[in-house]
């Protein structure tokens, strides 16, 4: 498989800490996304090219859409809905009370709706991380434990495999998944990073079945098809940290989620590191020629 090289384009010049965790709206067109050290909530409506800034309070990992209007977020101390018109929460549960130094990070719901989200340790020192499940009842169920930095999470279209990323073991693992039960066995290596790209970070999978995982530090993204473990193509930023990406639209009209949105961060770089990088934290797009799924909203 030839490997192909794409470049993206800068969308929003954001300037966020960490950008993280773009979320489609597929029925009111909008891109959810995250500023996580900048504690904030962002709302992009890509038809009108504005951009909506929420302030949070504490650092979110992760934003998805719910079944019952709304927004789900796996933030610093635990799990907590939103109302994004009002800026009102309501806290569910933290099942790390007893973890100061963890945060949450990324995540994603499966085809029935739940939420996987996992936790890292805040200064990036320990393996003190897990991955949750919270079930559509506010169940929440520890999946995965040992983890150090909780990142990407996809699920294949036939509901039998789940990918995940911990990334500082520079690996995408796939596990045989059960959507009946929601239960994951048999964790096994599908690809593994190179050193020279970076570190794995936010992943989505597309309608082919490949993966799209950002790399922090590998100015970029790469998409791997997990059946060979190959590098199929490289889409190159002017951004060193590429946080995250996610398939949506236009904003118009029509369905298709031809688009891949993705974040970045400025974090670390300073004065003169934003003169090398000027558009670090920004929000940028692709057009990769081929789709992805529609996210699936939590169904609490």
């Amino acid at each position: 498989m030839e490997t192909r090289t794409i470049d993206a384009e800068l969308l929003l010049d954001a300037r966020a800490i960490i950008g993280e965790g773009p979320w489609w709206d597929s029925v009111r067109r909008l891109l959810y996304w995250l500023d996580i050290k900048g504690k904030s909530l962002h709302i992009f409506d890509p038809a009108a090219g504005s951009d909506r800034r929420l302030e949070l309070g504490s650092m979110p990992g992760t934003v998805v859409g719910r079944e019952s209007g709304g927004l789900l977020l796996a933030m610093e101390n635990g799990f907590e809905f939103l109302d994004p018109e009002t800026g009102i929460g309501s806290k569910i549960l933290d099942p790390e009370s007893d973890l100061a130094g963890n945060r949450f990070n990324d995540g994603k719901c499966d085809s029935r709706g739940r939420l996987w989200a996992g936790t890292m340790d805040n200064a990036e020192k320990e393996t003190t991380g897990s991955l949750y499940r919270l079930d559509p009842d506010l169940e929440c169920r520890r999946m995965i434990g040992g983890v150090g930095i909780s990142n990407g999470i996809a699920f294949g279209a036939d509901d039998r495999t789940m990918y995940y990323i911990d990334t500082p073991t520079r690996r995408i693992d796939a596990f045989d998944f059960d959507v009946a039960t929601g239960s994951v066995s048999n964790r096994r290596t599908v690809v593994e990073v190179p050193k020279s790209m970076g570190m794995p970070d936010g992943m989505t999978i597309d309608d082919e079945g490949l993966l799209w995982v950002a790399l922090w530090g590998g100015w970029g993204l790469g998409r791997w098809d997990p059946r060979s473990g190959k590098l199929a193509a490289r889409v190159r930023l002017p951004v060193a940290k590429t946080s995250s990406c996610a398939f949506g639209g236009s904003g118009r009209s029509g369905a298709k989620l031809d688009r891949l949105y993705v974040t970045t961060a400025s974090v670390g770089l300073g004065p003169e590191g934003m003169k090398e990088q000027p558009h670090a934290g920004g929000l940028f797009v692709l057009e990769p020629g081929v789709g992805g799924p529609a996210p699936v909203p939590f169904a609490g």
